[in-house]
């Protein structure tokens, strides 16, 4: 995998000011640190971007590693500044575990201010290129629920725990070539939220499970064991959100968003995307008059249901735009899709053990919300998915 440049940048906290120099320095006499931080000099020092990657790196490394996550729940990898706790943070790590595809433009930036020179595992590049342009280009959900790229997320995780020595050597130093192109994430082409979908988080925990294990073949073992486990329970969860969508009608399968958050969720599961409330990816972008009168007449024009808005959004506008198409907003109860919740987020959430703080807790999640506004009862989740 790709490695920074050579040459280290020191820490430039005298950058920081004195305030916030005295803030840093008051967090490492603390010992403090992100989502699963430790002490154990032995444990390989990970950070990772977004707080789905948090829990992929938590599942998959386990003990092994000492963790933080840069983002907090409710927090949006499209506007983040990192902070000087998490610049320290990143100069003392190891691994660096980011989404690629254009996500995380801070990155850059970060690796330079503080001085990382360890390991880069992009996670997307577990998953084929390809893919993402055609489900990107699309515009919209599948005919019918179609698991063709689930046979390339098995060949991901097959090449992964194979280990291949001399394929991770040319790897290795194809990155290097490259660096500086890898860290301009220039992928405008394809939506960045390729988390959304479970088949693609299965290969995106195959190419981290697989990475670790190169950089720390130590314990590859283990690492290998847990992204197995959880491997299986990503495709619990698939088989379980596949079977819900497929008791609503297809004509009826058709979803607003307050951004294009959810392009490869709504792929896989046959939901065809009507329209968001904001024009881009991006979660802080405004629409125009024009924008906003045409979602309302598609909102209209379709059937639509109901307007989701997403955790890390203001409802102001879904709920304008609902108000004009005559439709319900929902809102007190947001979708996941930029970040994970906090613990217990949302209400009712740990009646069977699932909250929104992890990746199959707010896939869950989101999946109960969005059949509940369309008036479908879901399912009871199966043993596997009930912590």
């Amino acid at each position: 995998m790709s490695r920074t440049s050579s040459s280290r940048h020191p820490l430039r906290l005298a950058a920081l000011g004195g305030a916030a120099l005295a803030a840093v320095l008051a967090l490492t006499s603390c010992g403090a640190g992100g989502a699963g931080s430790g002490d154990a000099s032995d444990e390989l020092k990970v950070v990772a971007t977004t707080t789905q990657l948090t829990d992929f790196a938590a599942q998959v490394g386990g003990d092994d590693i000492q963790l933080t996550g840069l983002l907090a729940p409710g927090g949006s990898a499209h506007h983040f500044d990192p902070s000087p706790a998490d610049l320290l943070a990143l100069g003392e790590a190891d691994v660096l575990i980011v989404n690629g595809v254009g996500l995380e433009t801070f990155v850059d930036s970060a690796i330079e201010a503080s001085g990382f020179d360890g390991e880069i595992i992009t996670a997307a590049n577990g998953l084929d290129p390809e893919m993402l342009r055609e489900v990107t280009a699309e515009g919209g959900g599948a005919e019918e629920h179609d698991h063709a790229h689930e046979g390339e997320a098995a060949d991901h995780a097959d090449a992964e725990h194979a280990h291949d020595e001399h394929a991770h050597e040319a790897e290795a130093e194809a990155h290097d070539e490259h660096a500086e192109e890898e860290h301009d994430h220039d992928h405008g082409d394809v939506n960045p939220h390729i988390w959304t979908s479970p088949s693609n988080a299965e290969g995106m925990v195959s190419m981290i499970a697989g990475d670790l294990a190169r950089i720390d073949p130590d314990h590859a073992d283990d690492y290998t064991e847990r992204a197995d486990a959880y491997v299986a329970q990503l495709q619990d969860l698939d088989a379980w959100v596949a079977a819900q969508f497929e008791n609503v009608p297809a004509e009826q399968r058709v979803l607003v968003s307050g951004h294009d958050s959810l392009r490869y969720y709504l792929h896989d599961y046959g939901i065809a995307f009507a329209g968001s409330i904001l024009p881009s990816f991006e979660d802080n972008a405004e629409p125009s008059a024009a924008e906003m009168d045409a979602l309302v007449a598609s909102i209209k024009e379709r059937g639509v249901k109901a307007v989701f808005v997403e955790s890390s959004m203001s409802p102001k506008l879904a709920q304008t735009i609902a108000k004009e198409a005559g439709v319900e907003v929902v809102d007190a109860e947001a979708l996941y899709a930029d970040s994970l919740g906090a613990p217990d987020a949302a209400e009712g959430a740990v009646d069977d053990g699932i909250s929104p703080d992890t990746y199959i807790g707010a896939t869950v999640h989101n999946t109960r919300v969005i059949l509940e506004a369309w008036g479908v009862e879901p399912e009871p989740l199966p043993a596997s998915l009930q912590e």
